[in-house]
Parts: C-alpha cells; sequence; structure tokens
C-alpha cells in the first residue's frame, strides 16, 4: 500500500474541515474531519520525526486552523484556508515528508 504523505493529509484536514463545514452548514461535522486529519497527520509525524517534531507540527496545524479565520477577513474564506494549508503541508513535508 501506498504511502500517502502526511503534508496530504494535514492540508487535506484543514481544506476537507472547512469544505465540509460549508456544504453541510454543520460546523460539528467539519470540526470532525478536521481532527481526524489532524490526528492521522500527529501519528505520521510521531512515526517518522518523532515526538518533538510531531508536537511542533500539531501546533502549528492548530495554528493555522485558528489563524484561517482572521485571514478569511482580510483575503476571503477559501483564500485563508488554502493559504494555510500550503504552509502547513510545506512545514509538514519539511520536517516529516521529505526523507521519508
Amino acid at each position: 500500500m501506498a504511502k500517502v504523505p502526511s503534508a496530504v493529509v494535514a492540508a487535506s484536514g484543514i481544506v476537507g474541515g472547512y469544505g465540509v463545514a460549508r456544504w453541510t452548514r454543520k460546523r460539528q461535522l467539519g470540526g470532525v474531519v478536521l481532527v481526524v486529519a489532524g490526528a492521522a497527520a500527529a501519528q505520521q509525524w510521531r512515526q517518522r520525526a518523532g515526538g518533538k517534531a510531531a508536537g511542533a507540527l500539531t501546533a502549528a496545524y492548530v495554528a493555522a486552523f485558528a489563524g484561517s479565520h482572521p485571514l478569511a477577513k482580510k483575503v476571503g474564506a477559501w483564500p485563508a484556508v488554502f493559504g494555510t494549508a500550503g504552509a502547513v503541508a510545506l512545514a509538514s513535508w519539511a520536517v516529516a515528508d521529505r526523507n521519508s
């Protein structure tokens, strides 16, 4: 079975969580997507880069989610979501996926 890069899992959690929340009009469902993908990514980060890196990347994931809200007021919802998802994906790739 092919390995899905943790960068893809993390970015998909942010984009998918927002998309589900928006299209279903149920923020809780979007939150479930965000949490499930974040937990999966955190497990990959821990396996590939260790506990400290996983903690830092998890903090970045949560900060990206939180930061997308005020950023959306300035640039719009989807650009904010894609921008923060891209930032988390880049950090994830650099720390955990680049050498995998």
